[in-house]
């Protein structure tokens, strides 16, 4: 079962994996409400963001879910003449969880939501790998922006916390990155539903 949903997310089944209409509208959908949850709940949003890089609580929720995904990649992935290390890797990442928990808790919720970017990036880009219409280009550009948004969120999560405080700090700067984000989820969507 887990097999077959990697293939799956992946592309490596002989059927295929995930279609690129659904990802593009699933991803345009995400993408639409959260930023407009953002603005028409302007004060609780940003409250919330400029409290998140040093809450502990969501940073245990995202690294639990990025230890999950990734013992389930290790699990399932092709790992050549590595085969036989499969389990030493997967014990090496779950005590690395844990010590990350229980050591690593200065912007721990950044390093977790970096880490999470570049494993939903993954699906993303397969999911318009070799694909024929030229929109389909929305998808990967916006998934390169979470992988170098993530490895940076890794290495210098502080930078979170000085972007937040930026883009709060003038109501234009909130404006152009909520009806930014707004306006990219509806041109995907578009593209997804008409060209896809």
């Amino acid at each position: 079962m887990f097999a077959d949903l990697y293939d799956y997310l992946y592309h490596l089944a002989p059927t295929g994996g995930i279609p690129l209409k659904g990802t593009g509208i699933v991803v345009a959908l995400a993408l639409i409400f959260t930023h407009a949850w953002a603005l028409m709940n302007k004060a609780p949003t940003q409250a919330f963001l400029k409290a998140f890089p040093r809450t502990y609580f969501w940073g245990a929720l995202l690294l639990t879910i990025d230890f999950l995904w990734a013992e389930f990649a290790l699990a399932n992935m092709d790992m050549g003449e590595f085969y036989n290390m499969r389990r030493n890797f997967m014990l090496i990442v779950a005590g690395g969880y844990v010590a990350v928990l229980i050591y690593v808790k200065e912007f721990l919720a950044v390093r977790a939501l970096g880490s999470l970017l570049l494993l939903i990036a993954g699906p993303v880009l397969t999911a318009a790998f070799l694909q024929p219409p030229v929109t389909r280009l929305l998808l990967p550009i916006l998934a390169y922006v979470w992988i170098i948004v993530g490895m940076f969120f890794i290495g210098m999560p502080f930078l979170m916390r000085d972007w937040v405080n930026d883009i709060i700090a003038k109501p234009q700067r909130w404006n152009l990155a909520v009806y930014g984000g707004i306006a990219y989820g509806i041109a995907l969507l578009a593209c997804a539903v008409l060209f896809y």
